[in-house]
Order: structure tokens, then C-alpha cells, then sequence
């Protein structure tokens, strides 16, 4: 491939690198959107929240022979229970601390 060393570049002028400056409007700042409550997905969050704690509840019960069952069963009670704990825990700390107006929690972060 040949070079092409000959070839001399010059900046645009400035009246055609205006375009960059235009502000667009699908970005736009909006604080009213921030303050919306995503209610679905803060039910959804109570919902694996309540329900990862019932289950982590009935694997420590197996676990302590207060409850009648297998270890194996246990053991999925757990790894089922912490799969739900922990993204329902997550999420309903982040609307709570929203919900209370704590700085850097806002209910955008929660996905709708």
C-alpha cells in the first residue's frame, strides 16, 4: 500500500464545526423523571426479598434438624434462597434509601 505522505490536512472552519455544540434533546436533563417510583419493580424486590428469606429460613431449620429433610434439600433451599435474597435485598435498599431522599440514591437506578 502506498503512503500518502503528500496529503496535508487543515482544520475545518469554525462555522462547520458548530454541529457538535447542538444540544440534543433525547439527553436532556428532565429531574422529574428522576423522581419517579417504579412500583412494579419495588413490589418485584419485596417480593425476592420476603421470598430469599423464607427460603434461607427453611435451609437453616433443615441444617439445625428443627425441620425434617436431607441435606441436599438444604443445600438448594440455600443456593435457591440466596439467588432471591440477594438482588431483592439490593434493590429495595436502594428505593428505601430513595424513598428517605438519602444523597446519591435516586429511584432511576432502580430498572423498570
Amino acid at each position: 500500500m502506498a503512503s500518502r505522505r503528500h496529503v496535508r490536512y487543515s482544520p475545518l472552519a469554525a462555522d462547520d464545526n458548530d454541529d457538535h455544540m447542538k444540544e440534543d434533546v433525547r439527553f436532556a436533563y428532565n429531574p422529574k423523571a428522576f423522581d419517579r417510583v417504579p412500583w412494579k419493580s419495588v413490589a418485584l424486590a419485596l417480593f425476592l426479598l420476603a421470598l430469599g428469606t423464607l427460603l434461607l429460613i427453611l435451609s437453616v431449620f433443615i441444617f439445625t434438624d428443627h425441620m425434617e429433610g436431607e441435606q441436599s434439600q438444604a443445600y438448594g433451599l440455600l443456593a435457591l434462597g440466596s439467588l432471591a435474597f440477594l438482588p431483592g435485598f439490593y434493590e429495595t435498599r436502594i428505593a428505601y434509601y430513595s424513598w428517605r431522599g438519602a444523597p446519591g440514591y435516586r429511584f432511576s437506578a432502580i430498572p423498570s
